[in-house]
């Protein structure tokens, strides 16, 4: 398979966009795309958590679920759930039932409520200058940035849960943070302003 693919819609994507009609949809109008705001950012992080160790596509067809599951990622909302909650979310067969992510998704909204200036702040500040053009292939890039790594370090030291280097390095890639979009790759991106 090569980084860049033709889609059967005759567009040229990076070539995981191409491998499933969700993944496609997604690549196109979501991925890589600018996002801000607390609740839309944590949701986010929420889910790259819940990602780790499992495919994307699983946490990307279970993203109703979970949205209904966490109250739509409303940040004051889930900091207010409690034991009740946590068995609630593990009988939940719609979303990933794995204790210690559902624990971290509430630690981490009681710790976004305290940053002074916001989630979306706090992460977007580790976003780093725009690279001068797009990779040429998936080769040239790393999964771990001194950015991510920074901004994983930053949020640990707020008493978040589940944010390694590699899970912040693949927030910022899908909250448009970084553009990782292929060369020759047919989405076109908002400037990532902060």
């Amino acid at each position: 398979m090569t980084d860049l693919v033709i889609g059967a819609d005759g567009l040229p994507r990076c070539a995981w966009g191409a491998s499933t009609p969700d993944y496609a949809v997604y690549h196109d109008t979501e991925w890589g795309r600018p996002l801000h705001g607390d609740d839309a950012l944590y949701e986010r992080m929420t889910l790259e958590a819940f990602q780790s160790g499992l495919s994307w596509l699983t946490i990307l067809r279970k993203r109703p679920a979970f949205r209904l599951a966490f109250d739509e990622f409303r940040i004051p909302t889930v900091a207010g759930y409690g034991d009740t909650d946590v068995t609630r979310l593990l009988a939940d067969a719609g979303i990933v039932r794995n204790r210690a992510k559902i624990e971290a998704a509430i630690v981490n909204a009681r710790a976004a409520l305290e940053l002074p200036d916001g989630l979306s702040a706090l992460l977007w500040s580790f976003a780093p200058a725009p690279r001068p053009a797009r990779p040429a292939s998936f080769a040239e890039l790393a999964a771990i940035t001194p950015e991510s790594t920074a901004m994983a370090k930053a949020l640990k030291k707020r008493g978040f849960r589940f944010v390694g280097p590699t899970t912040a390095y693949a927030l910022m890639q899908a909250t448009g943070m970084v553009d990782d979009h292929i060369v020759g790759c047919h989405v076109t991106l908002p400037p990532a302003a902060a």
